[in-house]
């Protein structure tokens, strides 16, 4: 069977979404964690984050104007915001940070090496293409000079570019040099949250998610609560307050981000302590969800309602409606488009939810596992 196509967002859409996830609030002074000492003094490496936040607002802001002239749709999106040139973006600033090398005056990156965008041969012999192309090379660093980066040693005229230790590239930003340091340790911290089991996410970098930075990372309801910001202050309370009657449970709080962003609470025994993130949202009884499809949303998934028939009659009829009709898979229940109900029944993140917060402390409290419930 063909899987069901995807309905691309516009770019702009995705791009004010992706904004949205950038933090409101950096703090203005914290400690670093040894690895990113070796780079700047802690103010200059603080700045420079700052400053790599402030470019993103310009890049998106460009992305939104001009971005329908670079990002071209792919003929089968894999998912509504699935454009090539912003994996490529992405990625592209990744490697420059990454692989760059800080000059001694802290305002310039050379970069010797970008493996993603560099032709390899595997260990049987087998040439492998670049995972970028060298078009998409150079078209992304022009668009990265319309948001203020200098190239100043490469012809972005070319088709193509030669990156290496004989022809290196030099990156700058006049404007406000310190943003190399800050690109410099976030791109760092990227590939560090890449390779451990404690994450998975997308895009950090377009987040500027400082946070691995620190050397004493705050908790995650840190995070949960810049999430939360753009809401009304009474569902930002009644969220949090969800968030600690849980975790006080001991249930386990997990951030993923693959194009939506969701928090989601499981109970993860002692000998599955270890779980990735990936196998610890699998395991989720409920989540907080922002999408671009739906919005901010408290997802339930429920699958004990037999259970406790009792006090789900004791909610609101429009409660016990959608409890009644469950959440799966559209395709398979009505041969409708895919809404992605499959991750539970799903109560919007707003005012309206507040009448209806007792019921679902009850319902949740019916989901868990019995030895963990509120005596």
């Amino acid at each position: 069977m063909n899987a069901h196509p995807v309905t691309l967002k516009p770019i702009d859409e995705v791009v004010k979404y992706k904004r949205s996830l950038l933090p409101t609030y950096i703090p203005n002074r914290y400690a670093l964690k040894s690895l990113f000492n070796e780079f700047a003094d802690e103010e200059v490496v603080r700045n420079g984050v700052v400053a790599f936040r402030n470019f993103l607002h310009t890049l998106f802001d460009c992305l939104i104007s001009d971005g329908h002239q670079f990002a071209i749709p792919p003929k089968k999106p894999a998912g509504m915001a699935d454009y090539p040139f912003l994996h490529y973006i992405t990625n592209i600033l990744v490697e420059i940070g990454y692989h760059g090398i800080l000059s001694e005056n802290k305002d310039l990156l050379i970069v010797n090496k970008m493996p993603l965008c560099t032709a390899s041969v595997d260990k049987n012999g087998k040439k492998k293409s670049a995972k970028i192309p060298a078009s998409g090379l150079i078209e992304c660093l022009r668009f990265l000079v319309l948001g203020g980066f200098d190239f100043s040693n490469a012809d972005l005229s070319a088709k193509s570019l030669v990156i290496s230790e004989a022809k290196p590239l030099e990156v700058s930003y006049p404007d406000n040099p310190v943003l190399v340091v800050g690109l410099k340790v976030l791109a760092i911290a990227d590939i560090e949250m890449r390779n451990e089991r404690a994450y998975w996410n997308d895009h950090n970098l377009l987040r500027c998610n400082y946070r691995p930075l620190m050397a004493n990372e705050p908790d995650i309801i840190d995070e949960l609560s810049d999430f939360l910001r753009p809401l009304p202050e009474k569902v930002q309370a009644f969220a949090l307050n969800l968030h600690k009657r849980y975790t006080d449970m001991r249930l386990d709080c997990t951030l993923s981000i693959l194009d939506d962003i969701s928090f989601s609470y499981a109970y993860i025994n002692e000998r599955n302590k270890n779980l990735s993130a990936r196998d610890k949202y699998q395991k989720r009884i409920w989540a907080f969800s922002n999408s671009m499809r739906n919005g901010y949303n408290l997802f339930v998934r429920a699958k004990k309602t037999d259970k406790y028939t009792d006090a789900i009659n004791s909610f609101p009829q429009s409660l016990q409606k959608k409890i009644a009709e469950g959440y799966g898979c559209y395709r398979k229940f009505g041969r409708e488009r895919c809404q992605v109900d499959c991750q539970g029944i799903r109560l919007p993140l707003d005012d309206t939810i507040l009448d209806i917060a007792k019921d679902i402390e009850i319902w949740l409290d019916n989901e868990i596992p019995i030895t963990k419930k509120p005596r």
